[in-house]
């Protein structure tokens, strides 16, 4: 468990105080941990700076149930892994293989579910995506159902048998903290990934929720409703000395919102490095307050930032590497998803082998954000139009190739820049997969904000994750 003194005042005392910060490839040992706990700038607070090496690995594993091979691929390659509640040996064997892995159970914040699997006979399942069973709360709060203007049960778009929940009452606040505290600490788990935390409900609904006179009015209500779930559910997980770690959707739209619900361990980011093709094409994860408020929390080096890009193709992938970069902290971590979760996923930039920073990361006046490492070099364009880069001289692609001096870089690009490796190289790090029939899915064009794909698939978990329930 990570301090949280002030961490949410801490945080925006220096919003426009950023430095270095380290974090590594494998687990964070503890002599790292410690080390990197003050904020590195001396005019707030005193101490030694920390090591900045390059962003950390994570994986998000609530696809298929993981295999041996992979679960030894992660003990020796991740710094912290998500899996689904009933993924228990899992659990135990990651443990057994190393120890320092923090290991966090999915659950979900926003809805109860009754597909296959979770609600058999009617008798929820015993491990659940969620916090709540849909049978029990069915038939002892069936008033915890959020009803649309009509007193109609509100069911996701795109996931079937999903239920939005009254997120925003305390009754069902405090039943879905006690069920989800006493599981994570009879099981073992390090602490909780709490899925949608999110900002507006036309993601997954059109509805209005009764009470409320329009769309806005209710998203407001939602956002008030996760604000205080956040305090009730974080209390009671650090008490009992878990983490939380919730997946903050939207925060570039509202300014202060990753710094508030990242305060006791930290938060995900699953649009990280996302392009705007519906509106100029910037990378949004610039746009707002959030790029700041993502600096500050590295910068602290308190608490997780998981950070997901959506790697379609190898423009999201250097892109994605590159942004994390900006950032590393101790427990910055990067995942180039492509794009379903399903099995470990490993980016050529993860061996880059960047080092330390040697400086923190500078906003130039065309806008390009670059930052120098002791092996190398990033560059990242977060706005719409190509510039011009003069990068540091010597340097090569992660492919060993040279770049043309000076080189354009387009809108929403980046550039991982390393010394050349002398002597032979060794084969790059391929993590081990297993042959899976995807399911059918259909994806939704992205509007100007980033919605989460949807998919038609049962037991497919919001965000674009999915879920293999227990047999």
């Amino acid at each position: 468990m990570l301090p949280k003194e002030s961490l949410t005042g801490r945080l925006l005392a220096v919003l426009l105080v950023f430095t270095a910060s380290a974090c590594t490839y494998l687990p964070v040992s503890d002599r790292a941990a410690q080390d990197s706990l003050a904020p590195p700038d001396p005019s707030i607070v005193s101490g030694p700076h920390p090591k900045p090496l390059a962003p950390c690995a994570w994986w998000y594993g609530i696809g298929a149930k993981p295999t041996s091979l992979q679960l030894k691929f992660a003990a020796e390659h991740y710094s912290l892994v998500v899996l689904n509640a009933w993924e228990t040996g899992a659990l135990r064997r990651l443990r057994q293989l190393n120890p320092k892995v923090k290991v966090l159970v999915y659950k979900d914040f926003s809805s109860t579910r009754n597909y296959p699997g979770t609600v058999d006979n009617g008798v929820d399942a015993t491990y659940l995506p969620t916090g709540l069973g849909f049978a029990a709360t069915e038939k002892a709060h069936p008033d915890w159902f959020a009803l649309d203007t009509a007193d109609k049960r509100i069911e996701w778009a795109g996931y079937e048998k999903h239920w939005q929940m009254t997120v925003w009452t305390e009754a069902y606040q405090r039943a879905w903290t006690k069920s989800v505290v006493d599981e994570v600490v009879r099981e073992g788990w390090d602490g909780v990934l709490a899925d949608n935390d999110f900002s507006s409900l036309r993601f997954y609904s059109p509805a209005v929720l009764k009470g409320t006179a329009d769309v806005e009015a209710t998203d407001r209500l939602l956002r008030d409703g996760y604000d205080s779930f956040l305090g009730i559910a974080g209390d009671e997980l650090q008490k009992a000395g878990k983490m939380l770690v919730p997946n903050v959707s939207e925060s570039h739209l509202r300014p202060g919102r990753w710094t508030a619900h990242s305060r006791y361990d930290g938060a995900m980011e699953e649009n990280f490095g996302l392009r705007d093709d519906g509106g100029g094409a910037e990378l949004l994860t610039f746009r707002g307050n959030e790029f700041k408020e993502l600096r500050a929390q590295a910068a602290l080096g308190e608490s997780w930032l998981l950070l997901v890009t959506h790697t379609a193709s190898p423009r999201e992938e250097r892109v994605g590497y590159a942004t994390a970069a900006l950032l590393a902290g101790p427990y910055t971590c990067w995942n180039g998803a492509s794009p379903d979760y399903k099995n470990p996923s490993w980016s050529q930039y993860q061996e880059a082998g960047l080092g330390e920073a040697v400086e923190a990361a500078n906003r130039m006046p065309n806008g390009l954000w670059t930052r120098a490492y002791s092996n190398g070099w990033v560059v990242v364009n977060p706005t719409s139009t190509a510039v011009q880069v003069t990068p540091p001289a010597g340097l090569v692609d992660i492919n060993g190739v040279a770049p043309t001096l000076p080189f354009e870089l387009a809108g929403a690009d980046a550039k991982v820049l390393v010394k050349p490796k002398a002597g032979p190289t060794s084969p790059p790090i391929k993590p081990p997969t297993v042959p899976i029939t995807p399911p059918t899915t259909t994806t939704k064009p992205l509007p100007p904000i980033p919605p989460k794909p949807a998919s038609s698939a049962p037991g497919t978990a919001p965000g674009g994750a999915e879920h293999t329930l227990p047999s």
